[in-house]
């Protein structure tokens, strides 16, 4: 007589139910780059090139309302797939930090939507995407010696050195007589563009990758073992 192996069945239907939350991952970085884009257009005179993200949506802006709508469902994106990360990483047997860091994240970008720049909230709220900046390089520890995640670990490191020469270039504007920011000020919205890039990208390469990984372990046969007899 046979029956399930009930812990490696549980561990699929773990994957299973979070899986489809990853892509939310992609689905945050497609709301957020569309969003950006398709707002600027709205914005008289909008240069990507020399202006912020935050001046789209800017106190005055004609798409202020808009652009915090648009960061607040990015925030919920984000949200939903930090839980599939959480929930993921612990059904591996791995720490979920990485995916509090991304969960994280959502609370900025919504706190940059709602308090529009120049409120004095709006940047608290963007230096607080720091913290959020981190989940990459957590990610990449805590997954490391998951079997079949090296491209994942290697592309988390990839892009979490991407993300911090972004960081370092956008906060040189800190110091306006500094010499990285003499070079950077007349390509300053594209430096911050980068930096969104960076991160929003290993949401969606992260989502993807470990969708993948969820349902083809869901797919596995279930596991069995003989049952000895009272």
């Amino acid at each position: 007589m046979q029956a399930p192996l009930a812990g490696g069945q549980l561990v699929q239907n773990r994957w299973m139910k979070a899986s489809y939350r990853l892509l939310f991952g992609p689905l945050a970085a497609a709301v957020f780059g569309l969003g950006i884009a398709g707002l600027a257009l709205l914005v008289p005179g909008y240069s990507h090139l020399h202006q912020t993200v935050s001046e789209i949506g800017e106190i005055g802006s004609p798409v202020r309302i808009p652009f915090a709508i648009m960061l607040c469902c990015v925030a919920a994106c984000i949200l939903v797939f930090a839980s599939g990360l959480r929930d993921l990483s612990v059904a591996a047997g791995h720490s979920p930090l990485a995916a509090y860091l991304t969960g994280f994240m959502a609370l900025s970008a919504a706190g940059v939507g709602v308090f529009a720049y120049p409120h004095p909230l709006h940047n608290v709220f963007g230096m607080s995407e720091l913290i959020g900046y981190q989940a990459p390089v957590v990610f990449a520890l805590t997954w490391r010696r998951e079997p079949g995640a090296k491209t994942l670990v290697a592309l988390s490191w990839i892009l979490f050195v991407l993300i911090w020469v972004a960081i370092v270039l956008n906060l040189s504007s800190i110091d306006r007589q500094g010499l990285i920011w003499a070079y950077v000020r007349p390509v300053h919205g594209l430096a911050q563009r980068a930096l969104f890039a960076a991160w929003f990208g290993w949401c969606a390469v992260v989502g993807i990758l470990l969708f993948q990984r969820a349902r083809s372990v869901g797919r596995e046969p279930k596991v069995r073992k003989p049952v000895e007899s009272l």
